[in-house]
């Protein structure tokens, strides 16, 4: 009997292309890792932008346990219904009371409650709300219903990542960060007790930038003029982190970066 509990996080998911590349793989990766619990960002999976039903019920069925997001969760009307009614598809928590969806759930596997939290950073996006409080608050509101908590703060700043990361590293067991879809290699286990990544990276197109079509950025980078962000197809590359957490301690012990074709 294996003495961890093994978390498969994946990054940001880029494209239609990317949900079929996890639906033929992901069982298998869940099975080569010995993960126990899948959890992927999927606010950029659905064409052109944001996430729908149908992308995330493709998830749910490729292995995937719950899926976070980020500021693009609302690209798309139809999702809003599905973001209520859906407990494991997590918006951001720090968005406005009065958006559809929750920030937070509590998942049952092999006899472990998992508190996943999902959050938005405030550093160079829009952001409404205070990201410690809203951790501060899902922590104390499931406070006595889950073993150990799971975060994802979906952000632009290295340094906010890492210290709401450091805030909470006594609360919560695994803090990963998603939104800038390069994997980041400072894996590391904050003040002994939580097992921290500031980016997990993304899924999605090898030749292209950020899962976009490369000519699109070039242009507007060169011209300052808006183009078309079209999901770039080809060669898929993964990029994921599996989390181990002690099962005696219910801490965070380990991290291995991973990158799959």
């Amino acid at each position: 009997m294996k003495n961890t509990f093994k978390i498969l996080a994946i990054g940001d998911i880029c494209g239609p292309q990317a949900v079929e590349y996890l639906s033929k793989k992901l069982w298998g990766f869940r099975k080569k890792y010995g993960a126990d619990m899948v959890i992927a960002n999927g606010e950029n999976c659905a064409e052109p932008n944001g996430i729908d039903k149908e992308s995330a019920r493709k998830l749910f069925s490729s292995g995937v346990d719950v899926i976070t997001t980020g500021n693009h969760v609302f690209r798309k009307s139809s999702i809003f219904t599905y973001l209520d009614d859906e407990d494991n598809i997590l918006r951001p928590l720090n968005m406005s009371s009065e958006a559809p969806g929750h920030g937070d759930t509590v998942i049952k596997i092999d006899g472990y409650k998992i508190l996943v939290m999902n959050v938005m950073g405030q550093a160079y996006m829009d952001t409404p709300n205070c990201p410690f409080e809203a951790v501060k608050k899902a922590l104390s509101k499931n406070e006595g219903r889950y073993d150990f908590a799971v975060l994802d703060i979906h952000a632009e700043a290295t340094g906010e990542k890492k210290a709401i990361a450091y805030d909470f590293s006594d609360k919560i067991a695994v803090t990963f960060g998603t939104h800038t879809h390069v994997q980041t290699n400072d894996a590391a286990i904050l003040n002994g007790t939580s097992a921290y990544l500031t980016d997990l990276g993304m899924c999605g197109a090898k030749d292209s930038i950020l899962g976009v079509k490369k000519e699109a950025v070039i242009y507007r980078l060169k011209t300052k003029l808006l183009s078309k962000f079209d999901f770039a197809e080809g060669e898929i590359e993964c990029d994921m982190a599996l989390f181990e957490i002690d099962k005696s301690t219910l801490k965070g012990t380990g991290i291995t970066l991973i990158k799959e074709n």
